[in-house]
């Protein structure tokens, strides 16, 4: 009987080992500086945070800060590319070391990834042509809208019952409501200032964004559960630069107002 105990107890040690372990999939301090690297996973179609130069290199804000933060850890930053709908369930998996894609902190994600503190304060704009019957959030009940799959827009006006149309791509869904298969298109504002104005250098009729927007959002970088240290040593960081301005400077060089999260 005591040996059968024993056995039992024994193969329970595993078990709980084995649990304890398993949703522990992310890098220690330790283990970045070793390797020489942070891996980020993004969707380089979100500018000004990350897109693709002429030159197919990815650069933006959010760049910007990574990179800041690896001199500050002397390692060198390496991007992963893929479909935003990608990038938080590759961090879950322990496949990269942090997403980066203009990442709304939500209660619903801080159930399956660790993230820093936010940098920034985002919104959800809503954009139309000029001439749209469409002038405020209430006018958008009853109509079509585009979102990028796997985003907070997407969460917002699916709970809000919205007819919507999702798209991996925000280029995709700005092209939607050019081709009026939708009324209007919702992404987060900083993207949508960038994108329209782009869009109507080029083209006669013109969009706008509305002055009201949907919610409020805080951004922050994803890790997987296992990175508490790092985290912890990334967020000093994104306190210090906050107090000192070079977040504020970073979006500044990009022609765009600054909104702190600590306001």
């Amino acid at each position: 009987m005591k040996k059968k105990i024993a056995i039992i107890l024994a193969i329970l040690s595993v078990i709980m080992l084995c649990f304890s372990g398993c949703g522990s999939k992310g890098k220690t301090l330790d283990d970045i500086k070793k390797a020489g690297e942070l891996v980020i996973a993004t969707s380089p179609d979100f500018p000004p945070f990350e897109e693709l130069n002429e030159n197919g290199e990815v650069e933006g804000i959010e760049i910007d800060i990574l990179n800041l933060i690896c001199d500050e850890l002397g390692v060198k930053l390496k991007i992963e590319q893929m479909d935003f709908e990608s990038v938080l369930p590759g961090i879950q998996a322990g496949k990269y070391d942090v997403g980066v894609s203009g990442i709304t902190v939500t209660e619903k994600r801080k159930k399956n990834v660790l993230f820093t503190k936010p940098y920034y304060l985002a919104a959800q704009a809503i954009v139309v042509f000029e001439d749209s019957t469409i002038k405020t959030k209430a006018d958008l009940e009853g109509k079509k809208i585009s979102v990028q799959t796997g985003t907070t827009a997407e969460s917002y006006c699916s709970e809000q019952n919205y007819a919507i149309s999702a798209f991996a791509a925000n280029s995709d869904a700005q092209s939607a409501l050019v081709t009026k298969k939708v009324d209007a298109w919702v992404i987060d504002n900083c993207t949508a200032v960038q994108m329209v104005k782009k869009y109507n250098s080029e083209n006669e009729k013109k969009l706008v964004i509305l002055d009201e927007t949907m919610t409020e959002e805080p951004y922050a970088f994803a890790f997987s559960f296992g990175s508490e240290d790092l985290v912890e040593e990334i967020n000093k960081f994104i306190d210090a630069k906050i107090n000192d301005g070079t977040i504020e400077k970073i979006f500044e060089n990009n022609d765009l107002m600054y909104e702190s999260p600590n306001k």
